[in-house]
């Protein structure tokens, strides 16, 4: 086993051992990817104050999110497709979160079932809701979701349209694999991988085969999921959606400071600034660029979180300090989850914990609540 000492030694690792269409998914943005590449890139122009002489004993990184305890401030990310990164890979990473004591959001689009993650682990959960055009599906979901006793639903409102991914497309992406000739050779690359799901029975989507309309198999799923993505959404929509869950509601996909006061003004618990990791606008700007302005607009009228980039506890503490009082990670606990399974998302929840608790006392800090613009350079931000 390889020394892994960062995110960056995950993805090397992720990519050697997952199947170079499944890694692509992960591992890419829409159209030119710039949007994609500034998520990461921008944080890297934000310097922090270095402080000395500070007491720095019993540091401390609880916190809470949407009014859960966390042990940091950081949350598993919905990302679809995960159970193809690794064999059973939401319920590892949703076990892994567990233990770490730091909320796993599923997604819609998951190969692993809200059932599945409810059955293996105890903790409350999140999931993550797509707007379809049949409501009738929604509302069994959002059913679904409360009789697993998920402690939120994170509503995301940026994909109404699917933002074109070529890498997707050069590869004939699906679940299961299309068995191409090229998709056959790189397979026969990846042992681990495919014993893992030769070994499993999870391998479509677990939320939708069986439980939407007219979606008892694979071969009918692409066709519905084509129609299904509701170009109508609207925040009329959010409100009913409101209603019909009656608990915790997160709102996710805003980059835009009048679309955060809309969010603030729908009721919601917290919002999310993200850009769909780049994979939906390419030419957007980056998460953490729209972070402040965001704040600023909505002052403490709606829970701000942030999404997008993070590759480190650096990155979270940047996002902390322009104000947000949550961070979610995508691809790095993929990358970590493909490397390694379970062991590797805990892996790179070690990573950005000590990287956090490290940058914190740096600065100057010991509690992570109190973090704020005052540990970054000024100019820099």
């Amino acid at each position: 086993m390889p020394v892994i000492t960062n995110i960056e030694d995950l993805r090397i690792l992720a990519q050697k051992r997952v199947p170079r269409m499944f890694y692509d998914y992960a591992d890419s943005g829409s159209w030119t990817e710039s949007t994609y590449r500034a998520n990461s890139t921008d944080f890297e122009k934000i310097k922090f104050r270095q402080r000395v002489a500070v007491n720095m004993d019993n540091r401390t990184l609880r916190t809470t999110m949407a009014g859960q305890e966390v042990f940091m401030p950081v949350a598993i990310a919905p990302t679809g497709l995960t159970g193809m990164q690794h064999a059973d890979g939401e319920i590892l990473a949703a076990k892994a979160a567990e233990k770490f004591g730091i909320p796993f959001t599923l997604s819609t689009m998951s190969i692993c079932s809200i059932e599945d993650i409810a059955a293996h682990t105890k903790a409350p959960f999140w999931f993550q809701l797509y707007v379809m055009r049949d409501r009738d599906f929604i509302r069994r979901l959002i059913e679904r979701a409360k009789a697993a006793k998920c402690s939120a639903l994170v509503l995301t409102l940026d994909l109404q349209v699917l933002g074109q991914r070529h890498k997707d497309l050069k590869n004939g992406l699906s679940a299961p694999p299309k068995l191409t000739i090229a998709n056959i050779l790189n397979m026969m690359t990846k042992p681990r991988w495919c014993l893992g799901m030769l070994g499993t029975p999870r391998r479509s989507f677990g939320n939708i085969v069986g439980h939407a309309s007219s979606v008892s198999d694979m071969s009918s799923l692409s066709s519905w999921t084509a129609q299904q993505f509701d170009p109508t959404l609207s925040w009329d929509d959010v409100e009913w959606i409101k209603k019909q869950w009656g608990g915790k509601l997160i709102i996710k996909g805003i980059l835009d400071e009048e679309d955060a006061r809309l969010a603030a003004q729908s009721g919601a618990d917290a919002l999310i600034v993200s850009n769909h990791g780049g994979r939906q606008l390419d030419g957007a700007q980056s998460s953490i660029a729209a972070l402040p302005g965001i704040v600023d607009a909505v002052g403490d009228k709606i829970e701000v979180h942030f999404d997008g980039g993070i590759r480190s506890g650096q990155d979270v503490i940047k996002a902390l300090a322009l104000g947000a009082k949550g961070t979610y990670i995508g691809r790095a606990f993929l990358y970590g989850l493909g490397a390694m399974g379970e062991a590797g998302v805990t892996k790179c929840l070690e990573i950005i914990h000590k990287e956090l608790d490290l940058t914190m006392a740096f600065c100057g800090v010991t509690d992570v609540k109190k973090v704020d613009k005052k540990i970054l350079l000024p100019g820099t931000f």
